[in-house]
């Protein structure tokens, strides 16, 4: 008899597996690799905790102010009464003003006001310029698959041990100049911090966390496939478990029917007549906001294992996504047009890390001439591909898988270079391939 998959407990065998060796390991360093929405900041969060409980000072790195103030927030809520240091810049507003409300927060530009202290928490950028005698013995360098190997050299000396936790599936860090002088080189300060740390001590422990809890069944199986074909991972809920209805019925248009269809599979793909266009396609702009708008004119509704009582599709709950912030500057102003507002719209880079109930993407590959290692990155595509909770609607143009075959990878290879596995090639003809299952052609 097959055994039963059970999400919650191979989860929970994951995260004891995790802490037992950030806990008792000899080794200077353990690293988690986490698909989307596979509770990071839950597991940061317990760590921390964990750490703080046994007696173990600990410093806690995240990559932006944003991550730094929400880890803050979820370590409060956890435990009220844990002291925790909130150190930030000299800035003028340096973190967000809810964490004037929490008693247990201590605030400061000086590390020295903040010794003592159980936690203290920090962006990468500042935790480079802080200098101390003695180290923290603990550390937990969160998103760090987003942190470069040069800001974690900044920071190494300041912890014993660390406890590395990020997604290897997104976007690399960011960096404005380019690399290729040391590409090949185990040094590469523009390559991520994990992969640097590795490349010097492979004996590290490693571990996976095995289950996304954001991700619906329907969309774990493509988005592990095309994205971590070596670290795969299962849906933290069942094909019945969430449910996406509408009060108001079609009318028949191409929008109507791709969200009927997302809302039925999960995937919804709208292609527009092949053509090549501008980067702010105002036809593919168009077609966003009439899909976001009809969204919320049907009264959406969503069912879920966090509420068994239809949650109202609200704008708040509705991303749309894209590959260049003109492409998202263009949809916010399509959708302010047609009365829509509060609505995110951003690039992948920002909106890592993000869920909402269903998301609407542009492609982007969607009307281009030519195929670029920028538009092929597979990151930027995973990131698009995998904020939502219940349905995710592509946007594109016909014609990209035409595209893709005349524009095999001309980038120069690297002698040393790890190959980035898959490509962007194999992983845009994986998604396509799928969400050519769920399309609605439509001329607008």
């Amino acid at each position: 008899m097959t055994a039963v998959f059970d999400p919650g407990a191979a989860a929970a065998r994951a995260t004891d597996a995790i802490l037992a060796d950030t806990l008792h390991s000899t080794h200077r360093g353990v690293v988690v690799d986490s698909p989307p929405g596979a509770g990071k900041s839950t597991l940061v969060v317990r760590a921390a905790l964990e750490l703080a409980d046994a007696g173990r000072p600990l410093m806690v790195v995240a990559q932006t102010n944003a991550q730094v103030d929400d880890l803050v927030i979820r370590l409060a809520e956890k435990n009220p009464d844990l002291p925790v240091g909130r150190l930030h810049s000299s800035d003028s507003d340096p973190y967000d003003k809810a964490l004037d409300n929490l008693p247990n927060v201590r605030k400061s530009a000086k590390v020295a006001d903040l010794t003592g202290l159980p936690v203290t928490i920090s962006t990468a950028a500042k935790w480079a310029h802080v200098k101390v005698d003695e180290p923290w013995r603990h550390a937990i360098v969160d998103e760090a698959y987003q942190m470069r190997s040069d800001a974690l050299l900044a920071v190494a000396g300041l912890f014993e041990r660390a406890l590395f936790v990020g997604d290897p599936g997104q976007l690399d860090p960011f960096s404005i100049v380019g690399g290729d002088q040391w590409a090949g080189l185990s040094y590469d300060p523009s390559a991520s911090a994990v992969t640097t740390l590795l490349a010097h001590n492979p004996e590290l422990p490693q571990h996976r966390l095995p289950v996304s809890w954001r991700l619906p069944a329907s969309a774990a199986p493509l988005v592990s496939d095309a994205f971590y074909p070596y670290t795969p991972f299962r849906s933290g809920t069942g094909h019945g478990d969430r449910r996406l209805t509408f009060a108001v019925p079609s009318d028949g248009s191409g929008p109507d029917r791709v969200i009927d269809e997302a809302a039925e599979a999960g995937w919804g793909l709208l292609e527009l007549p092949a053509r090549l266009t501008p980067r702010t396609d105002p036809e593919a702009v168009g077609a966003v906001a009439a899909v976001v708008r009809r969204l919320l004119d049907r009264g959406g509704a969503a069912t879920s294992e966090r509420s068994p009582d239809p949650v109202p599709l609200t704008a708040d709950r509705i991303a749309v996504g894209t590959a260049h912030r003109d492409q998202a500057a263009a949809v916010r102003a399509a959708l302010e047009a047609v009365g829509v507002r509060d609505v995110t719209v951003d690039t992948a880079n920002r909106l890592q890390g993000r869920e909402y109930d269903v998301t609407v993407v542009l492609h982007p590959l969607s009307g281009r001439p030519d195929a670029t290692a920028f538009h092929l990155e597979t990151g930027r595509l995973c990131v698009l591909a995998s904020r939502h909770r219940h349905a995710c609607i592509m946007i594109c143009r016909a014609g990209v898988t035409d595209l893709l075959d005349d524009y095999p990878s001309t980038e120069p290879v690297q002698l040393g270079t790890v190959v980035k596995f898959p490509d962007g090639w194999e992983a845009n003809h994986a998604v396509l391939a799928r969400l050519g299952e769920h399309r609605v052609a439509w001329k607008p």
